[in-house]
């Protein structure tokens, strides 16, 4: 499926499970089920150059469960998650995993930072309508990323 199609499928989700929700069984209330993510890869260095430069962000190398990670920054009063660089037997990068979606400020600049960090743009800059613009690009480490910018 195409970004395009993703984000359209996303904006229109509430209508589209109104009558999958009325055939399942009563749920208690939950926040969004969706608070952290890991990207996998091979090399922790290159992988947080590399995040640093195209996100602008500050890592925090650190180790979690035996596993070296590199943690993006949260702020727990600012909406969103957070997750981390991850590195391990079973962190295998590439392009056919889930992909994660990163709020940038400039789509055009994100992905100019991107290419001069070593990735390459997978999908270029393209409008997803009132819900702003979307592109993907290869990190370092071969894996997918997605970035989104509302708009203004």
């Amino acid at each position: 499926m195409n970004v395009f199609v993703a984000a359209i499928a996303i904006a229109s989700g509430a209508a589209m499970l109104a009558g999958c929700v009325a055939s399942r069984p009563e749920r208690p209330a939950m926040p969004n089920p969706v608070n952290y993510f890991e990207i996998p890869v091979t090399d922790m260095p290159r992988a947080m150059r590399f995040y640093e430069r195209v996100l602008l962000v500050d890592l925090e190398l650190t180790e979690i469960d035996g596993h070296p990670m590199a943690l993006f920054p949260f702020d727990k009063d600012a909406p969103g998650i957070t997750g981390a660089l991850a590195h391990g037997d079973s962190y295998q990068p590439g392009r056919q995993g889930v992909r994660i979606y990163f709020t940038v400020q400039d789509i055009d600049a994100t992905l100019r930072r991107a290419v001069e960090a070593g990735g390459r743009v997978l999908y270029p800059k393209t409008s997803i309508g009132e819900h702003g613009f979307v592109a993907e690009f290869e990190d370092s480490e071969g894996n997918c990323i997605a970035i989104r910018t509302p708009l203004p």
